[in-house]
């Protein structure tokens, strides 16, 4: 089962707080126990300088300055001279001489009559302290040992430190970080729980508001924390602001659809009137050809809706890239404008072959619709269609001497189905400056469009190289 973000957060913060612990408990733990090791280790150190000038001086050997004893030499001893042992007793009161010897058992290795003797205090660990080992310091299992030789004596103390201590002392942090790992997993995954609920409650606010408008649909409605405070508030005002133009493309989706529906049921209901009118009784050949012309038309124009939407719908991953001649395109919209409209004063002013990377079906029917806009709504006046080329790119240019329009109509040319009220009773249906907009885009370019009214219309189609 996949746990919630909320889940998520407390058990990371708790894993976060349980490793921080473990590892601050592991430093204090070493720490600790080096410094109570090497505190008993000094404390067993000072205890056994002070024991070996107690037994030297007991020994009377402390003035002799003879070689130190050695047990490896042991056996060949023979006569050499051995001072007398102490007793068990005379130990225990050397241990328990002062305070700063308390807890330190001690033992005493010697020759005497040619034989090697030991005497030891009571407590001393009879096991495990073997009595060849030589001067040095030890830490054996619960013992530490320190082993000194006297100085004018053959003889070896060794001074015993029980250390058991210590290992209570790691037995009891052992079991205080058993118990506290997991209080602390417990306290941090309650807190973190509280902590990231509190943090996420933007985040459910804005889940709920997200869910009443796609229930409700209204896409324009302000999502709560919106904002710059912080990063929810970021994400707040960006997913608001993508609502936003969501609405918006909705609303010109709407826009367009009922454009379209309008566009397209004015010719089917002139189409199906003249069928109608056609078939409700016998005619001459003439009258059919004449209506049959007419429903040619009423197709045609049809069909060029249809095709216009069809452009309009193209997907740019399905646009082809190929070399586009510019001069050749523009020529042929300008035959073809002169044909259509031959008292119509179109010209090209290309001196120079253009070329661009592109989809010739757009940019041809781009540079169709500019010049028979302008032929249509600028009747009587001189079109000139102009191409040139840079570095930066193809410059189609569409001007015409005409009246020009103001700028609330100039502000909507271009919306797809916008058709200002003086050019309604036209053949177009509102769409032609909308595909050369469209074709521009979607080959990463622009259609600017400037006019002044009484002064002209000029359409600028910019493809860059």
């Amino acid at each position: 089962m996949r746990l919630t973000l909320r889940a998520r957060l407390a058990l990371w913060a708790a894993l976060a707080t349980a490793l921080a612990v473990a590892v601050v408990a592991g430093s204090l733990y070493y720490a600790v126990n080096g410094l109570l090791e090497r505190s008993q280790f000094d404390r067993t150190l000072s205890a056994a300088s002070a024991a070996q000038e107690r037994v030297e001086t007991m020994l009377g050997a402390g003035a002799r300055g003879d070689d130190p004893f050695d047990l490896q030499h042991l056996g060949d001893l023979g006569g050499a001279p051995a001072l007398p042992l102490p007793s068990q007793m005379e130990l225990e009161r050397i241990a328990d001489a002062d305070g700063q010897r308390a807890g330190v058992e001690l033992r005493l290795v010697g020759v005497v009559g040619g034989a090697v003797q030991s005497v030891a205090t009571p407590r001393f660990p009879r096991s495990g302290v073997p009595v060849t080992l030589r001067p040095g310091q030890y830490r054996l299992v619960e013992q530490m040992i320190v082993v000194r030789s006297l100085r004018g004596s053959q003889a070896l103390l060794t001074v015993a430190s029980d250390a058991r201590a210590l290992g209570a002392a790691r037995q009891a942090f052992t079991q205080v970080l058993v118990w506290l790992l997991p209080l602390t997993l417990l306290l941090t995954l309650a807190i973190g729980w509280t902590v990231a609920g509190r943090l996420l409650r933007p985040v459910r606010d804005l889940e709920h508001a997200a869910r009443q408008i796609g229930s409700g649909g209204d896409l324009r409605r302000a999502l709560p924390g919106a904002g710059d405070r912080d990063e929810l508030a970021r994400l707040a005002g960006t997913l608001q602001t993508s609502f936003h133009s969501l609405a918006d493309a909705r609303d010109r989706e709407q826009a367009f659809l009922r454009a379209a529906a309008h566009d397209l049921r004015s010719p089917l209901a002139a189409l199906t009137a003249r069928v109608d009118g056609a078939l409700a009784r016998d005619r001459d050949a003439e009258r059919y050809r004449a209506d049959l012309r007419e429903i040619g038309t009423d197709i045609t124009r049809l069909s060029q809706l249809a095709n216009h939407l069809l452009l309009l719908a193209r997907d740019p991953a399905a646009m082809g890239r190929a070399p586009v001649p510019l001069r050749d395109l523009a020529a042929d919209a300008v035959d073809r404008a002169r044909e259509l409209a031959p008292e119509a004063d179109v010209d090209l002013d290309a001196p120079h072959a253009v070329t661009v990377a592109g989809d010739r079906v757009l940019l041809g029917q781009a540079i169709w619709n500019l010049t028979m806009n302008a032929v249509r709504h600028a009747p009587g006046a001189t079109v000139t269609v102009t191409v040139s080329g840079g570095p930066d790119g193809a410059h189609i240019t569409v001007h015409d001497d005409g009246p020009g329009v103001n700028a609330g109509v100039l502000a909507r040319l271009g919306e797809a189905f916008y058709r200002p009220d003086v050019s309604r009773s036209g053949d177009g249906h509102g769409l032609g400056l909308a595909l050369a907009r469209r074709a521009a885009d979607l080959h990463g370019g622009t259609l600017t469009l400037a006019s002044t009214e009484g002064q002209g219309f000029t359409a600028t189609l910019d493809v860059p190289a």
